[in-house]
């Protein structure tokens, strides 16, 4: 019991922090299978809420579009890690993401007594995009290769009208990384991008990207506690990182110049690891921040 009194304790000077901010979740990976991990996320939602933080939660679903695509006899095809993805498979995304995930999600959170609401971006308007333009070089005398993956879209702007009067109620938003447009087309946009567009736009104190490793890891493979821009961009360059954190590292630092305070990559993997990252003193992941004088704010 008193253990339990000190865990509590440590918590409090970050619940009076994060009193009233805003806090991007993207949920994605092994979080989102497992029915123990799903049952903390959850529970951990709707503790922020209760607590007086702002949590906006924004979901993945590759598993489930791949099992969707599947059934109806349609391979997958991706090309750099992204989903190439014509009309037919953007009918299946739609419907994976906004509708049966979505959905699975906000009834997680409604079922742990949290009040959360489902939400596209084509709802309102919320995520305009455009199509992703993918160029490769051919060397030297020869024009870039253009590639076309389909429906894929990047954020070209977040309305944020909606955000702004859900996190004034007590109203949890959910959101499907599905965006819209200029002309109504329907876009499939990665969900570490749509988090990062919308931490950025809201200014939101934290980002917190979900993912099925320990964090940022150096050469020798232990885990990177906190690192600045500069040194993720003189890691990238080096190649200490590689693979698919490239793409969350470059999210995070996008969402940092855009405004956003903070990014934490964290392991979903690990039982209630929004709150040890955001509440106790030594954190599970990886901050990622503007400079070092912003170590202790």
């Amino acid at each position: 019991m008193i253990e339990k009194a000190k865990i509590l304790s440590e918590a409090l000077p970050y619940i009076r922090r994060f009193y009233q901010k805003t806090v991007v979740i993207k949920y994605g990976g092994h979080a989102m299978v497992a029915e123990d991990l799903k049952e903390s996320f959850a529970k951990d939602i709707v503790l922020m809420k209760y607590i007086g933080v702002n949590p906006i939660v924004v979901h993945g679903g590759g598993p489930q579009i791949g099992q969707m695509l599947k059934r109806i006899g349609k391979k997958s095809d991706f090309f750099d890690g992204m989903r190439v993805t014509d009309a037919e498979t953007m009918d299946i995304v739609e419907m994976v993401l906004a509708g049966k995930v979505n959905k699975e999600i906000v009834a997680l959170i409604n079922h742990q007594g949290g009040r959360a609401i489902g939400l596209c971006g084509k709802d309102a308007r919320l995520i305009e995009a455009r199509k992703l333009k993918i160029t490769r070089d051919m060397g030297e005398d020869r024009p870039p290769e253009i590639i076309d993956i389909g429906l894929v879209g990047e954020v070209s702007r977040i309305n944020l009208d909606i955000l702004q009067s859900l996190a004034a109620s007590d109203i949890i938003p959910v959101i499907a990384p599905v965006g819209v447009g200029e002309n109504g087309e329907t876009y499939n946009i990665n969900a570490d991008l749509v988090a990062g567009a919308i931490a950025g736009t809201l200014k939101a104190d934290k980002l917190l990207l979900m993912t099925d490793v320990a964090g940022v890891l150096d050469r020798n493979e232990n885990l990177i506690s906190s690192m600045t821009v500069s040194e993720v961009e003189a890691a990238m360059r080096d190649q200490t990182l590689r693979g698919g954190m490239i793409p969350k590292v470059q999210c995070a630092v996008d969402a940092l110049r855009a405004g956003a305070g903070k990014v934490h990559i964290v392991d979903g993997r690990t039982a209630h690891a929004i709150l040890l990252e955001m509440f106790t003193d030594s954190g599970i992941g990886t901050e990622i921040i503007k400079s070092r004088e912003q170590e202790q704010q």
